[in-house]
């Protein structure tokens, strides 16, 4: 186990994938989880068996999983050994282990971290502190609002927050305020800080105050817009919230009266905001109201919005659509919008189609006419469809015949596929050893 191992699993989910680990926690797999992470340094492993072992109190334990980890500075398992320990009673040589020394006092994300165990311990004056000198990081200071939430510190927050605001106020380009006592400049974007500001406020009980305050500065932060919905749509102000999504900012405003309206029951008043929405081409407009009118019943109308965008390079919602009617159990609605693509498209992304098409016939329990499908992709191309004809033989009953393809096969992947196949048949312990180690895949990798 090396820093380097560790960090490249982390990058590219090396090794013994989250969704993996996860799986054999649920199947009661913990002692092999733990064996996976001491014998492999299986990082993942580790994080799950640690989740599960404090779920049932085993703190020790769980600490035990983690020393290998720590022993050669993996951050992320010295910060959970940290909380491990506060947790336990064991404050003081919990927060030893992240506190900063003098060089990791000038670093935000060191003081970050001791920040957040200083709270876990109860500690939250000291944690503002620590945090303080790097309030001129835009996400330093998301953090201070973050972590004392619910700690009875909002008065001190906004103190805090408050020289970076009355510049936003203004609608300053970039705030270049005091925030830190004179220690560091800050470059907070206006919208940010108000953002922050108006939540503090909010959770405080203080929304009608936000309101009073950030109305008048729309004209100056328009930016702000979403959050003054927000804030609106939250103290059931409607009518004004109508008023703003039919204005000059309703580019940000227009989802979010949208689903209060929803919310309320006013459907059609929220169907016709959408509507809106989509005839200003507004990002994701589509999309949402495809979702709306999915959520409605309205499953044809809704593959019928997204039709104009099912052969555009951008903006393309063929895919949300196909995913809507396999939610909705109508796999062959599915198959005939694929199959009723024009020649270009499908000529400039014909692997992608192929896949799909061959997924949707197997919902559609078509899964002979995708097994001999993929088999004649797999003749033309070979090493390019085993995966996919090993997950049709799977899905068909013939595992053994999925098994035997997989482990011929060159194709990148295919050893996940095949401790897939040995999960789902309670082979927990194979399904482990079929998946390389994290130094051999980095090996492969930097071969590719």
């Amino acid at each position: 186990m090396n820093l380097d191992d560790l960090a490249w699993q982390r990058q590219f989910d090396g090794g013994i994938e989250p969704a993996m680990a996860e799986y054999l926690a649920s199947q009661g797999q913990l002692d092999l989880l733990i064996e996976t992470a001491r014998d492999r340094g299986e990082w993942f492993c580790a994080e799950v068996a640690v989740s599960e072992l404090c779920a049932v109190g085993e703190f020790e334990r769980a600490l035990t999983v983690l020393e290998p980890f720590v022993a050669v500075g993996w951050p992320f398992a010295v910060r959970e050994s940290a909380t491990i320990m506060v947790q336990q009673g064991r404050v003081e040589e919990g927060l030893a282990l992240v506190r900063p020394d003098a060089a990791g006092l000038k670093s935000a994300h060191d003081c970050r971290w001791f920040a957040e165990a200083l709270v876990e311990a109860g500690r939250v004056d000291e944690a503002i502190e620590v945090l303080t000198p790097h309030l001129g990081e835009p996400w330093i200071l998301e953090s201070l609002v973050d972590l004392t939430r619910g700690q009875n510190r909002d008065a001190r927050v906004l103190e805090l927050l408050a020289p970076c605001a009355e510049r936003a106020l203004g609608g300053t380009a970039d705030c270049r305020c005091s925030a830190a006592g004179g220690r560091r400049e800050c470059r907070h974007q206006p919208s940010e800080v108000l953002a922050l500001y108006g939540r503090a406020l909010e959770r405080m009980g203080r929304a009608d105050e936000a309101i009073r305050l950030l109305g008048p500065v729309l004209p100056v932060v328009p930016r702000i817009a979403w959050l003054y919905a927000d804030l609106l749509a939250g103290q059931g102000r409607i009518d004004r919230l109508r008023e703003l999504a039919a204005g000059e900012h309703a580019r940000l405003t227009r989802n979010r009266c949208a689903e209060a309206l929803e919310e309320q029951g006013r459907v059609q008043e929220a169907e016709a905001v959408l509507h809106e929405a989509v005839e200003a081409n507004g990002r994701h407009a589509r999309r949402r109201l495809m979702a709306f009118l999915a959520r409605q019943g309205r499953l044809d109308e809704a593959v019928d919005v997204g039709r104009p965008t099912y052969e555009r390079a951008r903006g393309n919602l063929l895919h949300e659509a196909i995913e809507l009617l396999i939610k909705a159990g109508r796999p062959e609605r599915a198959l005939e919008l694929v199959d009723g693509l024009g020649t270009a498209y499908v000529g400039a992304h014909s692997d992608v189609l192929r896949y799909t098409r061959l997924r949707l016939l197997a919902k559609a329990g078509r899964r002979a006419e995708g097994i001999a499908e993929a088999r004649a992709l797999s003749e033309r191309e070979p090493g390019q469809w085993d995966t996919t004809l090993a997950w049709l033989l799977d899905q068909d009953g013939r595992a053994d015949e999925a098994l035997d393809l997989l482990r011929s096969s060159t194709e990148h992947g295919a050893h996940r596929a095949v401790a897939e196949i040995l999960s789902r048949q309670g082979r927990y312990a194979e399904a482990v050893a079929a998946v390389p180690t994290v130094s051999a895949q980095r090996e492969a990798w930097d071969r590719r």
